[in-house]
């Protein structure tokens, strides 16, 4: 015991070093990126020359540009028209070809324009090199100092069609409780958000990870002990926290959710043949090694178990990244945090106690768990197949996010008809039999006959595996909502959408949603599909924001709305455009929630 203790200690002073060097490095290298300058991007001032000429001057911050189309002034009369120089055309990601300014730009305004008014509203916007758009701005000049009072403005951005939508000017309104904690002292952030990870333990979050880590530790070489146990879950929960640390980093860094970019294909697929290959290894068809180089620098007692303490750390930090990925309130708000304050410290050390928080019941069951699982014997090698069958789910259920629903539901059927045969299904009882093997037998065929269902199902066009026998396939997007509804993956496309029904005053319900986003599957089979829900939907416009693919446009899109990550709901008000800030929902949604939000924005 106080060997195992020692190694976990050295092993454990080693991945905090090594963790805090790294995020380290990464805040030094996000912070030198200036994706949020500390000093206003855009600044504005006022001269008059001596004929009465108004000249307005916007100083702009090096890495940032303004947008030559978004510049309105207007007086008490309504809109003024003012002077501006050619700008620079750039092909911009929220609003394709359009002019702007990259250095100071000079308005001038003739004193006959002027004449009769005593201030000028000047709005304006403009975006960062890094791929972050800021909201709108709204200046005030008083004609008779010259005096410029700034400030963010909530209203809409006028011209061209797409440039009608606004901006949000602030973390989601869904948790504005959460964005308040994070300007505490650091004592109560981390106290916060360690609750809040707490509270998201026993959510689709850190649920698959549970198996992942019963499975790591049924392969642990050794007496498998209470202590073992514990320093490896510590290990592995160690190490996710990390991963959402890491999040702010990125976040901060690029712009993007990381969690939505490693959904891409290529590292779904890897992460899948790591599961594949954990499970032929639990098969006993061969055995997962260390290259030899590392065999032999670990092949002491201490060396061996540092090895098993690096395998339960880069299974943690790959599965909080890849396995689960989540989108709950604490985590968009602080994402939305770092990202729009440039404070990647705070924004990284309260996701680190969140990861901490929801692994703490990983732990528990990594320490306790122990006391249950098999120590030898053939119950070793039956918890063994067990933990196989188990990994192959994962990979199927990682590869369901990128691959057709009929080729899921047949991977499905052939994970369940491999293992009733595995299990003796299909062998012969004789009557000395005992109930042992009757159970099985009878679990086999109960496997094989969902086998079968599910293969019926994927050839007759089912696509949900929990209702395999459902042969027609959804012909509505979320569910079978029966309601008209628009997808869309841009800016434009959205704007056209909604153009084409001007006349329509219903709010605009846009839903973002995903592919590999099993929250959003839930949502589409348990919430869309119920009737009450159908019938409040049709006091809303239903649109679609398809954001499967990591791609410029639906990256645009979701900065535009400062959408974190699928599912999440945004109602919109079509009159003006302006997003009802009031009703927006992050993460997964329970069907009386969502009715109270639909008769909320229907009033």
């Amino acid at each position: 015991m106080a060997t195992i203790a020692m190694s976990f200690l050295r092993y454990l002073t080693i991945l905090v070093f090594s963790s805090i060097t790294a995020l380290g490095l990464a805040l030094d290298c996000a912070m030198s990126a200036e994706v949020g300058p500390a000093k206003p991007e855009f600044t504005l001032s006022a001269q008059r020359d001596a004929d009465g000429t108004l000249r307005l001057t916007w100083s702009i911050t090096p890495g940032n540009y303004l947008y030559r189309e978004q510049i309105a002034i207007s007086g008490a009369g309504g809109p003024i028209a003012a002077a501006l120089p050619e700008g620079q055309t750039k092909d911009d990601p929220n609003f394709g070809p359009t002019e702007v300014y990259h250095r100071d730009v000079v308005a001038t305004i003739g004193a006959a324009d002027l004449a009769g008014a005593a201030t000028l509203t000047v709005r304006f916007q403009g975006c960062s090199e890094r791929g972050i758009c800021y909201p709108p701005r709204i200046a005030t000049v008083d004609l008779a100092s010259l005096a410029v009072t700034h400030g963010a403005t909530p209203g809409g951005r006028s011209g061209s069609a797409i440039t009608s939508w606004n901006p949000n000017t602030a973390v989601a309104a869904s948790e504005p409780k959460v964005a308040f904690g994070l300007s505490g002292n650091m004592l109560a952030v981390a106290m916060a958000f360690f609750g809040f990870g707490l509270l998201l333990a026993f959510t689709p979050c850190v649920l698959p990870m549970v198996p992942i880590l019963v499975g790591l530790l049924s392969r642990s070489s050794g007496r498998l002990s209470a202590g073992r146990g514990f320093a490896l879950s510590s290990t592995y929960v160690l190490a996710m926290a990390v991963a959402y640390g890491t999040l702010g980093v990125a976040a901060a860094w690029s712009g993007q959710n990381l969690q939505m970019v490693l959904q891409a294909p290529a590292a779904i697929g890897a992460m899948a043949a790591v599961f594949v290959a954990l499970a032929l290894a639990s098969f006993g068809l061969f055995d997962l090694r260390l290259p030899s180089a590392l065999t032999d620098a670990l092949s002491s007692g201490p060396g061996r178990r540092s090895g098993a303490f690096a395998g339960a750390a880069a299974l943690g930090f790959t599965s909080a990244l890849i396995v689960g990925p989540c989108v709950t309130p604490p985590l968009a708000a602080a994402l939305l945090y770092v990202a729009q304050t440039g404070d990647l410290f705070r924004g990284a050390f309260a996701l680190f106690f969140l990861g901490l928080g929801m692994g703490l019941p990983l732990v528990a069951v990594g320490t306790f768990g122990t006391r249950v699982l098999p120590r030898s014997g053939i119950w070793l090698l039956m918890a063994n197949r067990l933990f196989g069958v188990v990994f192959l789910a994962i990979a199927v259920v990682l590869l369901g996010r990128v691959v057709p629903a009929a080729v899921t539901m047949a991977l499905w059927a052939a994970l369940l008809i491999g293992a009733a045969v595995f299990t003796g299904a299909f062998d012969p009882l004789t009557s000395s039999d005992g109930s042992g093997p009757r159970l099985r037998k009878t679990a086999g065929l109960l496997a094989a006959l969902y086998g079968a269902a599910l293969l019926i199902g994927a050839a007759g066009g089912a696509d949900d595996p929990l209702r395999p026998l459902a042969l027609v396939g959804r012909t509505e997007p979320f569910g079978g909502t029966a309601m008209p509804a628009t997808t869309i993956r841009s800016l434009p496309e959205l704007d056209a959408a909604l153009n084409a029904a001007p006349g329509d005053t219903r709010p605009v319900l846009l839903a973002f949603s995903a592919d590999w986003c099993s929250a959003c599957k839930t949502m589409e089979r348990e919430v869309f599909a119920e009737p009450t829900v159908r019938e409040g939907l049709r006091s809303v416009r239903l649109v679609l924001a398809d954001v499967t693919r990591t791609e410029e446009a639906t990256s645009a899109l979701m900065r535009h709305f400062e959408v974190i990550g699928p599912p999440t709901l945004v109602f919109v008000d079509p009159r003006d455009r302006r997003e009802i800030a009031a009703l927006r929902s992050v993460g997964e949604i329970s069907v009386d929630a969502f009715r109270r939000l639909l008769d909320r924005a229907a009033t």
